[in-house]
This record gives C-alpha cells, structure tokens and sequence, in this order.
C-alpha cells in the first residue's frame, strides 16, 4: 500500500514538474508566429506602384481603362494603398431624353487597395486584390468641327457618382527583383447609378487586365 502511494506521488511530481519546464523550454526555442510578423516577431517592409490597362463593357460597349495601384508591402504577403483607373470611351451614346445626336461616357473609381499574395517567393505565383471606394461617371457632348476650329466644346450633360466594391484574382511574374508583372480578372460591383436613358447597373461588370509594378517586394 505504502509503495503504491509512493509511486502515485512521484508520478504527480513529475507530471507537474513537466507542466512548467515544458512551456518554458519550448517558448525559448520558438516565438509565437503572427499574421504580420515572423518567428523573430520582426515585420519586414516594402513598398511598390504599379500601372494597369485593362478591358471592360460599360452599358454594353468596349471600353479600355487606364489606373495605378500601389501602396505599403507588409512581409512580402500584404499589400494596403490605394488604387483608382479611369476612362474616356469615343463611343456613340444616344439618349432619347437629349437629342437626336449622340454622346460619349467618360468615368472613373477608386478608393482603398488590398491585396493578398501566396507564395511571394515562387517565381509565378497568384495574388488577390480589393478595391473598395467610389467614382463617377458622366456623358458629354461630342466635339464638332468646322473647318479647324472647334465650334462647340465637350459639356456635361448628365453625371452621377457610386459606390463600388472590385474583388479578383490574378497571376503574377516575379521578373525581376524589383519588377513585377501580373494579369488578372476581377468583378466590379458598383451602386445604382441615375443617369437619364440608362440602367442603373451600367458601371457592373468583369475586366480583365495587365498590370506592371515597380519596387520593394
């Protein structure tokens, strides 16, 4: 009996020796990795600015874009800045409401840019941006000559402003050390828009696009 509650004694003690020897053996030999920060609790920064021309339908007509993005790199995974495009389409709009005689659309959006990266390091590998922010969009009057002189200039005839919310995914090209190259994809879902003759989703729509980006990854 006596050994019995001998060996149930020892083996408590050991258990709680273990108990508190263990934990702090091992947070000597390892850190705590977090989001931002590795093993070594450091965070390692960078910083890159890029452009993209890309390809979209606005109220179902081609239409090219132009943008920069950019901003802070937190540990090569994590990029928050800022993103915005813009364009100018040269295509005929008509509006019963107006006249008789067409109009071009011109636009633009930006706002906060997020951008996750998997596997920074690999030489291709895939990245998925956000931008959530606002724009607006307008048509004008189209320029009429006479002669070689402009008789009339490019008026506003009807603007509105939205919100728009832009996710996607691309695929990137490390190039070189500090150059990237990337094409992507990405759905942008923007408020209703009022604008005479027109559907409210007429900002809505996929692109597709070609980015190139320079800096410190």
């Amino acid at each position: 009996m006596k050994n019995k509650n001998y060996v149930i004694k020892t083996l408590v003690a050991f258990l709680l020796t273990a108990a508190i020897c263990l934990p702090a053996s091992a947070q000597e030999q390892e850190k705590m990795s977090t989001i931002f920060g590795g093993k070594d609790g450091n965070i390692h920064h960078g910083g890159w600015g890029g452009l993209t021309f890309g390809y979209t339908q606005v109220n179902g007509k081609d239409t090219y874009l132009m943008g920069a993005r950019g901003g802070w790199l937190i540990n090569h995974h994590f990029t928050i800045g800022l993103a915005g495009s813009g364009f100018i389409s040269d295509n005929d709009y008509y509006l019963e409401s107006y006249s008789d005689n067409p109009v071009n659309i011109a636009g633009g959006y930006g706002g906060l840019f997020l951008e996750a990266i998997i596997a920074p390091n690999y030489p291709v590998h895939v990245n998925i941006p956000v931008i959530i922010g606002a724009g607006g969009i307008t048509y004008t009057d189209q320029k009429w000559w006479e002669g070689d002189n402009y008789n009339q200039p490019a008026n506003s005839i009807d603007s509105d402003a939205f919100f728009v919310l832009e996710p996607g995914l691309e695929v990137e090209v490390n190039i070189i050390q500090f150059l990237r190259f990337a094409v992507g994809g990405s759905y942008r879902y923007t408020s209703q828009v009022s604008l005479i003759d027109t559907e409210g989703d007429i900002m809505r729509g996929f692109n597709g696009y070609f980015a190139l980006k320079f800096g410190w990854f």
